[in-house]
C-alpha cells in the first residue's frame, strides 16, 4: 500500500492524529479480516449446542459483530469521568467475542438454555468491574499460574468441542462421514500450510483463508443451504433483549470465574500493545480502563443477545508486527463492524457454515489456548508454592468435576463452585495461590 502523504507516513505510527481514508481504511479492514473469523466462531459453536434456529443464529451474528465494533471504539476512545477514572484504554485494541467462555457457555445452554446464558453474562460480569476498580491486588491474588492452570482446562475441554464440530456436530445426521472429515481436514491443513510458510498479511488471515477455501469445497459437494441467505433482509437494526436473561446462581458464578481468567487476557493484550509499540508497561489507568470496558462490553453483549468480549491477541499481534498505532486506522475497522452489524446477509452467510468447516478451523485456536496455557505456567516457574498451587488446583478443582457423583452430595453453595470445570480450577486456583504464594510468602519473610 503506498502512502500518498508524508503526514499519513508520519501518521500512522502516531497514537493521535487523522490520515486520509486511503490509508486508514485499508489498515482498518487488516485488523476486521484478522479478527472475524474468531469474532463469530463461539456464537455458531454455543447456537449450534442451544439448537437455536437459523434466523436467530444470524441475529446473533449480527449482535457480535455490533457489540466488538462499539466497545473497540470505547478502548479507543474512553469515557472518562475526571482526571482519575475511564472506561477504556485509549489504546489501539479491538475487541471480540472470547473463545475463553465457551465451555461454559456450553454447559450452561445445554443445562439451561440461552436465557440462564445471558443472565450468567449480565451479572459475572461485576467480578471484572471490581477487577477494574482494583487493578493492584487483583494482579496479586490471580497470579499467571492460576491463569495458566485454568487456561489448560479451557483448552482441554475446547477441544473435544472442536473435535465434534469437525466430525459435523453433535447430533448431525452424517456425524463422523468422510465428507465432514475431509472438510474439516482440508480447511485444517490450509490453515497450518499458510501460518508456516506465508508471510504478512496472508500469514495473519490464515483462518479466514482456510475457511473461504473450506466454504468452497462444501459448496462443490452440496453441503451448503443458501436458502436462509436469500431470504435474509439486506437491512435491519440488531435488537436488544431477544433472548429475557434468566438468572441462576450456579450460571452466575460460573461466568464470574471465567470473566477474572478474560480480564487478564485483556490486561495482557494491554501490555503487549505498550510494550511493542511505545515500549513501556501499560499504566494503572489504562489497565484499569481496559478492564471496565472489557467488562461494561460483556454486559452489552448480555442485552444484545450475544457473548462476553474481550482483546484479541491476533490484533494485538498485528501491532507489534507493524507497530501501526494509530487510533483512527482502528476506528475505520470498527466502523466496518458496526456497518455489517445491520447487514443480515452477512451473518447468513456465516451462519451457513457446515460445522465440519468450523471445526477445521477452530481447533487449531483451540490448541494455542492450551499451548498458551502451559506457556503461561512455565514462566511463572515451578517453585514449591506453584508446585503446590498447580497439584491441589487440578487434583481437587479439575479432578472432581470430571465425577458428578461426587458433586452432587456436596452442599449447595459447593455444588456452584464444582459445576463447572474452568469455574472450580480458578476458584481452587485463587484460594491455594493465596495460601502458598501470598500467605505462605509472609510466614517465611518473618
Amino acid at each position: 500500500m503506498h502512502l500518498k502523504r508524508s503526514s499519513d507516513q508520519e501518521l500512522i505510527y502516531q497514537l493521535d492524529g487523522r490520515p486520509s481514508l486511503g490509508v486508514a481504511v485499508p489498515l482498518g479492514l487488516q485488523h476486521v479480516l484478522a479478527m472475524f473469523t474468531g469474532n463469530l466462531a463461539p456464537i455458531l459453536i454455543v447456537a449450534g449446542i442451544a439448537g437455536v434456529p437459523m434466523e436467530e443464529r444470524v441475529l446473533m451474528i449480527q449482535c457480535a459483530m455490533l457489540v466488538s465494533g462499539l466497545t473497540t471504539f470505547v478502548q479507543l476512545y474512553p469515557i472518562k469521568f475526571g482526571n482519575k477514572f475511564q472506561i477504556g484504554a485509549g489504546l489501539p485494541i479491538v475487541m471480540g467475542t472470547a473463545f475463553a467462555f465457551v465451555p461454559t457457555l456450553s454447559t450452561i445452554a445445554a443445562a439451561y438454555g440461552l436465557p440462564a446464558v445471558f443472565g450468567g453474562i449480565l451479572v459475572g460480569a461485576i467480578v471484572e468491574i471490581i477487577m477494574g476498580l482494583l487493578i493492584k491486588p487483583s494482579q496479586k491474588i490471580i497470579s499467571p499460574v492460576v491463569i495458566g492452570a485454568v487456561l489448560v482446562t479451557i483448552g482441554i475441554k475446547l477441544l473435544g468441542i472442536g473435535a465434534n464440530y469437525f466430525a459435523g456436530g453433535v447430533g448431525a445426521a452424517d456425524f463422523g462421514s468422510w465428507e465432514n472429515l475431509f472438510l474439516g481436514s482440508t480447511v485444517f491443513l490450509a490453515i497450518i500450510l499458510l501460518q508456516h510458510f506465508a508471510k504478512g498479511m496472508l500469514k495473519v488471515v490464515a483462518i479466514l483463508i482456510g475457511l473461504v477455501v473450506g466454504f468452497i469445497m462444501a459448496i462443490l459437494m452440496g453441503k451448503v443451504d443458501f436458502t436462509p441467505v436469500l431470504n435474509a433482509n439486506w437491512f435491519m437494526l440488531p435488537m436488544p433483549l431477544h433472548f429475557k436473561p434468566e438468572f441462576r446462581i450456579d450460571a452466575i458464578v460460573a461466568f464470574a470465574a471465567v470473566y477474572i481468567v478474560s480480564g487478564l487476557e485483556t490486561l495482557g493484550n494491554t501490555s503487549g500493545i505498550t510494550m511493542a509499540a511505545f515500549n513501556r508497561e501499560a499504566t494503572a489507568s489504562e489497565n484499569s480502563g481496559a478492564l471496565l470496558a472489557d467488562a461494561i462490553g460483556s454486559q452489552l453483549a448480555g442485552l444484545f443477545n450475544c457473548m462476553p468480549n474481550t482483546a484479541f491477541g491476533q490484533n494485538a499481534g498485528i501491532i507489534a508486527m507493524t507497530k501501526v498505532v494509530n487510533k483512527f486506522c482502528i476506528a475505520t475497522g470498527a466502523a466496518v463492524l458496526v456497518l455489517a452489524s445491520v447487514m443480515p446477509k452477512v451473518g447468513a452467510i456465516f451462519a451457513a457454515l457446515p460445522s465440519s468447516v468450523l471445526g477445521g478451523a477452530v481447533i487449531t485456536v483451540f490448541g494455542m489456548i492450551l499451548v498458551n496455557g502451559f506457556k503461561m505456567i512455565a514462566q511463572a516457574g515451578f517453585s514449591e508454592g506453584n508446585v503446590k498451587v498447580l497439584s491441589i488446583t487440578f487434583a481437587v478443582g479439575y479432578g472432581l468435576t470430571a465425577v458428578t457423583e461426587i458433586i452432587g452430595k456436596f452442599p449447595t453453595f459447593l455444588q456452584f463452585v464444582f459445576g463447572d470445570a474452568v469455574a472450580s480450577v480458578c476458584i481452587v486456583g485463587m484460594v491455594t495461590n493465596i495460601a502458598f504464594n501470598l500467605i505462605g510468602k509472609k510466614k517465611q519473610t518473618r
